[in-house]
Parts: C-alpha cells; structure tokens; sequence
C-alpha cells in the first residue's frame, strides 16, 4: 500500500508494509456478522490465547485483522460462543482482568466485560506498555525500529482505550498500531522536547536571527510538541485504518483516548466520549470531554455551512428543538445556526422540513440520523443509510490533550480512572471517585486492589450482585447494556516503572 498522502515514501515516518509484517499478520475469514453484513476474520483460539495464523489456515494477505482481546489478557479464559448463552435475562456476564503475576505499566489495573447483544464480540480494546523514545536515522523505508534499545533519549507509558462502533475493526487495528504511530511521531521531536527551549530548527540552524525571539514570544514549551506528536499520530493512525480496511473490505471506526506520561507529564488525549477523571484524598477533576454531535453542534454546523454540498439537499444544518413538520411552515420557531450560543426566532420555510444535520438529544443525538460520536478514528466507508452521504467530512480524528503535571509529589490512593463510556453511561465522575476512595482505603495491602477496583466499577453497573441482566431487588439502580473496559492507573507508581511489562 502507498504512504499516506502528502508523505513521500522516503520521508514517510513508517509505511504500511512494515506495520502489515510487524503487527497486521493475516489469517482467512474464520466467520461473518450475518446480522450487519460485514466478514471478519476471527480465529476462535485469538480471542484470549496466542494461536498464529496456523491455527486456521494458510494466511492471505488480504484478510483482515483477528480479532483477539489485549495481550495482557491472554490465558485469562475464553468468553463463551453466543450460541451457549443463556437466556440474556439470567445469563451472567463475567469480568476479566489481567492474571495476578501479569504485571502492567505502574501496576496499573484493568477489567472488562461484554454486555452487549448488539455484537457477538466486545467491541472495546486495549493497549498499554512503555515507550523508549530514541533519535531515528532517516534510511530504509521498510526498517524495523526497536521499541527498546541502548541507546535512548527518554522512556514514557502510554494505556490507551478504543471503543469500537460498527463491529471491532478499527479497535482492533488501532489497538496494534497506535503505539507505533506515537512512537514514530515523538521520535521526529525527541531533540526539540529534551532541549532547555524548543529551537526554530531542529538541526541546529538559525536562518532568520529572529527565530528564537519568535518562539519565547509564542511561549512555545517542550509540552506543545508532544501535544502536536499526539495529535500527528491520531492522524496517522486514523489514515492508516482507512488504508488497511479499504485494503480489506472492512468497515467501522472508534472513538480513542489515550494517556502518555513522558517527561514527569501526563497527556491526556480524547477524541470520543470515553473520559478519564483524576481521583485524590481531597478531590476529583475531569481529565476529558466527550466529542458528540451536540458538543460540536458549531463546529459541525459551520462545515456545513462552508460546503453545503456535504448536506446533498438531504438535510437541513439549522437546530430546532423538535423535527418540524408541514403543519409548521410560515410559523415562527427557535433555531440556531452555527454562530449562535443562544436561540432566535426564524419564519419556518419548506428548506427547514428537511432533517436535521444533528438529530436528537443527550445520548440519542446523532450526526446525519446515523453516528453518535463526532470525534474518532476510522469510519472512512460509512454513509448514511440508503444514500452515498458521506459522514466522515463531520468527524475529526484530531484528540483534545490535557496536560497534568506530575513533579509534585502525588500520594499513595492518587489514581486515574479511564473508561469506555459504558461506565459513565451508569456512574456518574462523582459516584466513581467515592468509590475509588473507599475502596482504596479500605484494601491498602492488597498488591492487586487496583484491577480489583476496575472489577468493582464494573460491577457496580451490573444492577444485581451476581453480575445478572436483571436490575437491583430495589429496582431503582441503572444497568449498562454497552461493552466496558477500565484502567485504574496509579500516580504513585509512576517510580516503578522499571516493572514496567
């Protein structure tokens, strides 16, 4: 496959041959989600343990992606094919975590659940470890770089969450290549972030003797370009699942949120509506924003209004409160376009019968009547139903970074908590952290209480005890139907990082 556009092969930071070798290997299509269409390749034996493209047939180049669960699962324990499910009233819906001597990155801990019947397989994915940043010599475009070697600049962690929507494609991919892209991207600035200020050039040069003015005057700090690394490598990441399930004929995309500590400093990147929260003895503080079409109503609406094309006569990208019907023209009724906060008052024409551009509210809104996130990676084949419009025009795969330092001394019970938005769906940033708190507290000694954490959490959005479909006996308690994967990363930890797996 060629390198993403805009990038010669020579200068191209990795190419999609090297990944495809490194990380995409290739297996024949083991079954088909008869109920959306799609074929996806899935070896029964990859869902949790490491069986290679052996274990279901001579490879082809152009089948997709196994689906298969974190590596830091594997050997944990099989989920059960859908057809020996119980009635989903009674079924119980096990946990997983990682097993006891699996350590991850600062002892951090994980779970996660399938709940939902709308997939066969659970739509989230996984990924953490450590990242060994070193300066890379520009040379053969298919080089393998090392993840370690002797001779590195600077070593971080990354744990990353990837909810997938459509099937688990894009997950799937992103969970492979994710750390690669990064990697790549960090290693292009590695010099400019470990320098006293950022330099003009990177090569040492001072062509214009206002270049250094320039760059105290815009304040520009190492941290901005591993914000701009991050938001590069959600780029790359996004094109290269374009390229890789065009090459498949897959479809689907997901929303991503990862976190990077390097340098003493976590960033927090988020394009979807998975959140992360910091929890403390003394306080709680939001580490995100969910990207939906409410959210982003200006931004979508001003794309519209820049390329009505976009709309294709379909749609309409005015808000009003309600769909409008025929009995409304020449009414007068709120709305609002993409330059207002507030509401006003516009005569109803037969143009606003059309449907909305953002339809819906809360966890209902959807952009084009078909998507509910504005914000991911991937989604490159989807249209809206029964039509050739495309979507992704309305959706960035550029993160939103939030930048914590970490210089100060954190404390022992200091975690973050980040979570695919099955968990928020239930518990609300306030109820998660009285949990942690009193959890935490209450199990001091016990090296494996923060997967322990994440299972709890979990539970606590199973309505019953046992874990079952069914509501609590006080029948007032939520249940989530949405797939839920938790990381409980501790702060304290941070120092022990040559545990690191």
């Amino acid at each position: 496959m060629r390198a993403p556009r805009g990038l010669s092969r020579a200068s191209a930071p990795m190419s999609t041959q090297w990944l495809r070798r490194r990380f995409l290997h290739r297996v024949p299509s083991w079954g088909r989600d008869q109920s959306k269409g799609r074929g996806w390749a899935t070896c029964l034996g990859d869902t949790v343990g490491s069986r290679g493209p052996q274990a279901c047939g001579r490879a082809e180049s152009a089948s997709p992606l196994p689906y298969r669960r974190p590596k830091f699962l594997r050997g944990v324990g099989a989920t059960p094919r859908p057809d020996t499910y119980l009635d989903p009233q009674i079924r119980p819906r096990p946990v997983y975590c990682p097993a006891p001597d699996r350590s991850l990155p600062w002892n951090t801990g994980y779970a996660e659940v399938i709940n939902a019947e709308k997939s066969e397989f659970n739509e989230d994915q996984a990924a953490c470890g450590q990242l060994s940043i070193k300066h890379r010599e520009l040379g053969d475009d298919d080089q393998e770089w090392m993840i370690l070697c002797q001779e590195e600049y600077v070593t971080g962690c990354y744990w990353a969450l990837f909810d997938g929507h459509g099937g688990p494609a894009a997950a799937v991919i992103a969970s492979n290549i994710f750390h690669s892209c990064l990697r790549g991207k960090l290693e292009d600035v590695v010099e400019g972030i470990l320098a006293p200020q950022p330099p003009m050039h990177l090569s040492g040069c001072c062509i214009c003797p206002n270049d250094p003015m320039f760059v105290e005057e815009k304040g520009i700090q190492a941290q901005d370009l591993v914000i701009g690394a991050i938001e590069k490598a959600f780029q790359e990441c996004d094109t290269m699942i374009g390229q890789e399930m065009t090459a498949t004929g897959q479809s689907g995309g997901c929303t991503a949120l990862a976190i990077l500590y390097l340098e003493a400093k976590l960033y927090v990147a988020n394009a979807g509506d998975s959140r992360a929260i910091l929890v403390q003895r003394e306080g709680m503080r939001a580490l995100s924003s969910e990207f939906t079409p409410e959210t982003e109503r200006q931004r979508i609406q001003h794309l519209a209004f820049i390329h009505p094309r976009l709309l294709a006569n379909e749609f309409t990208r005015l808000e009003f409160p309600r769909r409008l019907k025929s009995e409304d023209l020449g009414q007068k009724v709120l709305f609002r376009d993409y330059n207002m906060n507030g509401w006003g008052y516009k005569q109803v024409e037969k143009s606003d019968l059309k449907y909305p551009l953002i339809h819906g509210q809360g966890k209902q809104a959807r952009l084009l009547g078909t998507l509910a996130v504005s914000r991911g990676l991937g989604d490159h084949q989807l249209k809206v139903l029964d039509s050739d419009i495309d979507i992704k025009p309305f959706l960035l795969s550029i993160p939103e970074v939030t930048v914590i330092d970490l210089e100060q001394e954190t404390q022992e019970d200091d975690v973050i908590i980040m979570a695919t938005d099955g968990l928020w769906d239930v518990l609300s940033n306030e109820q998660v952290a009285q949990l942690t708190r009193t959890f935490l507290q209450d199990n001091r000694h016990d090296h494996n209480r923060f997967s322990e954490l994440a299972k709890l959490l979990i539970h606590r959005t199973q309505g019953r005890e046992d874990g079952t479909w069914e509501h609590s006996s006080a029948g007032n308690e939520l249940v989530s139907y949405d797939d839920i994967s938790v990381f409980v990363i501790p702060l304290h930890h941070k120092k022990q990082s040559s545990r690191d797996s």
